[in-house]
């Protein structure tokens, strides 16, 4: 493509945002990752719910598994139906964009903080996954006109 001597194409522009890098923000490649694990959950539930059985048998606390044991397995499809219509939800606020994104960054970094209750197993993902989200979230909610969580998306 040929372009006029003087002229710039459109995602040539500084500081111009274009479509696919409005997509491939922190927020919109967490909220698909989280809209994403809503359809596991929804996926293990259709195929066998005794895979959630084990997973808090390393839990940090017997709080924690004795409430797995005795709350989350005796309903396990109606808990991780909720827990994936908590992921969709989350997914969704940071795809929203605006106030609704603060929320879901603070629900995913709540979410992966909790997480690391079930055990020293867990921190493997928890500990790298708190860092990128609180970068993530930090960048994404500064103030400021230039902020992804000031423009409509």
């Amino acid at each position: 493509m040929t372009v006029a001597p003087g002229t710039t194409r459109g995602h040539d522009v500084p500081g111009r945002r274009t479509s696919l890098t409005r997509h491939l923000s922190g927020a919109g490649i967490v909220g698909g990752f989280f809209l994403v694990m809503g359809g596991v959950h929804l996926g293990l539930v259709a195929a066998d719910t005794g895979i959630y059985r084990g997973f808090a048998d390393q839990a940090l606390f017997g709080f924690v598994r004795t409430g797995w044991r005795e709350v989350f397995m005796a309903h396990p499809a109606v808990w991780a139906l909720l827990l994936m219509a908590g992921e969709v939800t989350l997914g969704t606020l940071l795809l929203v964009g605006g106030r609704a994104r603060a929320v879901g960054w603070v629900g995913v970094i709540a979410f992966h903080a909790l997480l690391m209750l079930f055990g020293w197993w867990v921190w493997a993902w928890s500990i790298p996954a708190l860092a990128v989200l609180v970068t993530l979230a930090a960048h994404d909610l500064r103030p400021g006109p230039a902020s992804p969580a000031h423009r409509a998306t």
